[in-house]
This record gives structure tokens, sequence and C-alpha cells, in this order.
């Protein structure tokens, strides 16, 4: 075999490999993963490490399955935008046929994995899939309510950490749920609002009431501010079994008024880049408070 061959062999791979991260987005997938790893470790007492790597495993495959899926839907409308026109689908690098197996191929292995952990597990799991692809992505073409019904399947990780643990949905998991889903409306319309031109050509609604203005904001501060009542909730023993201590909740309050002073600075300027500020606070946001709390929890 020739040199020529074997490099082109390995630029296929490469190809193939980058398509799949870009297919399944890695990125947000491995973040998946990572809140619901710690809401397991929240819930435990003793870590089981096998059935902490089968929720890994088991959520990193539906989330994969769920952007699969939800590609396959736009491709259309990804083929417009310039942020997703690069995509495999809508390059002709992948087909529709491979990409479909795939997600397919993924939603099987992750209930199926899920399942091994407890039923109620996988039923969170397919729930979360089910509603992003079947709901979700179809309503994004209709109504600004499309990110109210995206933030379910959103919220469910951190819940579906608690859930692997105890087999069971009491008050605890409903806390977890609620943060990460209050979560979700400032950070999504945040990207909303840099992507509004883009969202527009395809006739995306994905800011309240579709249109970029204060009124807008108003909605992204107002669901921060619950977020952070939330989140801080547990301080007061209202929270079933879940509890945080007074440091940590004050950790907490000062990660949400650090999201809260952009979503303020946005309604001043209504500016892109405060936007973009909104949305980067909030990742931090929901990568930090998951670890304020494990870190609670396993030193006290």
């Amino acid at each position: 075999m020739n040199s020529a061959v074997i490099t082109e062999t390995k630029t296929s791979m490469k190809t193939i490999f980058s398509d799949f991260k870009q297919l399944t987005k890695v990125g947000l997938s491995l973040s998946v993963v990572f809140t619901s790893a710690t809401g397991y470790l929240l819930a435990v007492d003793v870590v089981n490490y096998i059935t902490l790597f089968l929720l890994s495993l088991g959520g990193f495959f539906m989330v994969g399955a769920s952007n699969a899926f939800n590609q396959v839907i736009e491709k259309d409308t990804d083929a417009i935008m310039k942020r997703t026109q690069n995509r495999p689908l809508p390059t002709g690098r992948m087909s529709v046929n491979v990409a479909l197996t795939i997600a397919i191929l993924l939603t099987i292995a992750g209930i199926a994995i899920l399942y091994s952990i407890n039923p109620k597990t996988a039923l969170f799991g397919a729930v979360s899939i089910f509603l992003y692809t079947s709901v979700y992505t179809p309503l994004k073409a209709v109504t600004p309510l499309a990110v109210f019904v995206g933030a379910i399947p959103g919220a469910i990780p951190f819940m579906l950490g608690w859930v692997a643990a105890t087999n069971q949905f009491g008050i605890e998991a409903g806390f977890l749920f609620m943060i990460q889903f209050f979560w979700q409306f400032p950070h999504f319309w945040a990207i909303g609002w840099l992507q509004f031109e883009e969202y527009q050509k395809v006739g995306f609604n994905m800011l309240p009431m579709n249109t970029k203005d204060k009124g807008a904001v108003h909605q992204m501060i107002f669901y921060t501010v619950i977020m952070i009542l939330v989140s801080v909730a547990p301080v007061l023993k209202l929270s079933g079994t879940f509890y945080i201590h007074p440091i940590s909740a004050i950790i907490v309050t000062l990660l949400g008024v650090y999201m809260l002073y952009f979503g303020l600075k946005l309604r001043k300027t209504l500016q892109n880049t405060d936007a973009r500020k909104l949305m980067l606070s909030s990742i931090l946001y929901i990568t930090l408070v998951p670890i304020v709390y494990v870190v609670d929890k396993f030193l006290h």
C-alpha cells in the first residue's frame, strides 16, 4: 500500500471522527455527563463507580442521539445559517441514513445502559430524547414557547444522576431539575439574542415574543432571579436530604449575582457583547454550582 493511500485513509478516518463529534456535539454531551455525575454524587454516601460509569456512558449516548436526530430534522435550515452550515449533513459529508443509523443506535444503547441502572433512569432518558427531538425541535419554527419545552429535556441530567443513585424521584431530584430548568432561559435567550438575525433567516423563534428588545431582557433577568432563589433554597432545609451550608449558599448566590449583573447590563446597553457575557457567565454558573454542592456535601 503506497503512502498516498495511507495518508488518504488517515484523512478520511479523521474526517469521519470529526463528523461524528459534530453530529453528536461531543462538548455539549460531555457537559451533560458532568452534570449527571454531580447529581449522582450528591445522592450517594458510597460511590459505586460502575453505576457512575454506566450513567455517564448512557447519558452521553442519549444526548448524542438527541443531537443527531436534531441535525437530521434541521438539515435544510442548518444549511442556511452560518453557525451550522459546515455540519456533516448540510455539507453532504454524511448522508441522512448514516446520521439516522447513528442516532437510533445511540438511543437504543443509551436507554439499555440506563435501564441496567434502574428503569426510572431509562424512562427519564427516553422522555428527554422524545421531547427534544419530537416536540422542541419542530416547535422552534412555530412559537417562542419552544424554549420552555426544550428546557425540560435540558433540565433532566442533574436530576437523572439523583434518580440513578436512589431509584426514586423525590423532592431532592425535583429541586435539581428546577435549578437547571430555570437556568436554561437566560442561557438560551442570550444565545437567541446573539443569533437573532441568523434564526430570523430560517424562521426560528428563540426569543420571548420573538423580539430583540428590553422585554426579552426582562424575562432573562426574571428567570435568573428565580434560578438564584431555587439554587440557594436547600440552605433553608426545604429540599429533603439535599441540604447546603450557609457558606455554600453565599458562593452560589454570588455566582448567580454575577450572571444577573450581565443581564442588567444587557438591559441598559442591548449590545451583543453583553449578551455574550451573560451566556458565558451562565456556563460558568452551571459548571461551578454543581461542584459547590458536591464539595459542600463531602466536606461536611
